[in-house]
């Protein structure tokens, strides 16, 4: 090579290395040259936070643990001592208990005023409350008068055909969101057997199922929760993974224990369903299951609450309890430890229809958030997952 060519070698190589410094320090963090330029990926900005994100961040710990609550309003007027405990707690949802004949028009306005009485305000943002009732149908109806439907049993939706179903559930909803309700603890998932029938306490008695298979349950759950999931109002597959087949009723037994179910059995397809159909809750039963976990309640269980529904179903919704406060099957665990306790299960929203104990299972997981970190991580991802469902049902709107 002559002097002049490897002079012209060392201008070029030179300039070579000047132009890929001017690409590293000028092109853009994200373009292919500057890639090219470091050898290494690019630099990115960090994704801004999310509405939920960022009001979970604001929140004190009262607030949080409040989140994972949903007490009883009792019709047609809620006791004051109640809905003063619920406030000085912050709770996040309230179920409208008992029975009405008001309408919808009367309905709308004492929910107005829980919402204006109840919500929290964090960091300027107003967070409303989930409002839930049990409109399912014939003798389990709390809301009816003037503006809603006479909605007939489970047993009775059953013999219909998805399609009728799917859009008389979006009529029935559309007057709940009409009055201001956006949770329906509905519809029941549970399959009765026709050898047990109406020997089956909770559920059976009563005509609450849509059947006895789960090839007649499985699709009128999932047109149930389309219908309602059309009108704006989130459902709640009840009650995992299955009362169909116990003989006594949780509300009113001390002691129920179901002695067939499985974890893959058949029980689990409709509550599977309602998931896959875009159910925003799932309620968890008070039942002991044999099969599953023997040494705990449903709603203590890690096995049935995280390893069954959370994790084999991949159900990233809300996991809400069946009633803690008064249920015969409840009262066997101490009151402080009952929703601690189905939070550690996996749980995330306790419902209770005895307000009053509130501050007791408030304390008990306040108590456990000071002491351990875990606990303070379950608290954080369940209030996400409470405020996910809040925003779907539009009462936590962030206004930048």
């Amino acid at each position: 090579m002559t002097s002049y060519a490897r002079t012209s070698r060392r201008v070029s190589l030179a300039l070579l290395a000047t132009t890929m410094a001017l690409a590293a320090c000028q092109g853009s963090p994200s373009s292919p040259e500057s890639m090219v330029a470091t050898g290494r990926p690019a630099a990115t900005t960090a994704p801004k936070a999310s509405c939920v994100d960022r009001v979970l961040a604001a929140m004190n710990d009262t607030q949080r643990v409040g989140q994972l609550f949903m007490g009883a309003a009792q019709l047609p007027t809620p006791p004051k001592a109640d809905l003063d405990a619920m406030r000085s707690y912050a709770v996040g949802s309230v179920f409208l208990a008992g029975r009405s004949t008001s309408g919808v028009t009367k309905t709308r306005s004492l929910v107005d005023g829980l919402q204006k009485s109840l919500g929290v305000t964090v960091a300027g943002q107003r967070i409303g409350l989930l409002v839930s009732t049990d409109q399912e149908g014939g003798q389990v109806q709390v809301l009816k008068g003037t503006g809603f439907s006479t909605i007939p049993s489970g047993k009775t939706q059953g013999t219909w055909s998805t399609a009728t179903l799917r859009s008389r559930a979006e009529t029935w909803a559309k007057e709940l969101k009409k009055a201001g309700v956006n949770v329906n603890l509905a519809p029941v998932a549970d399959i009765v057997p026709t050898s047990i029938g109406t020997a089956n306490a909770p559920i059976g008695r009563y005509g609450r199922q849509f059947g006895s298979t789960s090839g007649v349950v499985s699709p009128h759950v999932t047109a149930y929760v389309q219908g309602s999931k059309t009108a704006g109002v989130l459902t709640t597959p009840k009650h995992f993974p299955g009362l169909g087949s116990v003989k006594g009723n949780t509300d009113t037994t001390a002691s129920v224990t179901d002695t067939t179910l499985t974890r893959t059995g058949s029980n689990i397809a409709p509550f599977r369903a309602g998931i896959s159909a875009g159910a925003g809750l799932v309620m968890v039963s008070l039942a002991t299951y044999k099969r599953i976990d023997p040494k705990h309640k449903a709603v203590f269980s890690s096995v049935i609450v995280d390893q069954t529904l959370r994790r084999d179903l991949g159900f990233k919704g809300v996991i809400i309890s069946d009633d803690l406060g008064k249920a015969a099957s409840a009262q066997s665990t101490a009151l402080g430890q009952r929703a601690l306790s189905f939070l550690r299960a996996g749980g995330d929203l306790t419902l209770t229809v005895s307000p009053k104990g509130i501050p007791t299972m408030a304390e008990g997981i306040r108590y456990a958030m000071r002491h351990e970190p875990k606990v303070r991580t379950l608290v954080s991802n369940s209030v996400r997952r409470v405020l996910t469902a809040k925003q779907a049902a539009g009462v936590l709107r962030c206004t930048t």
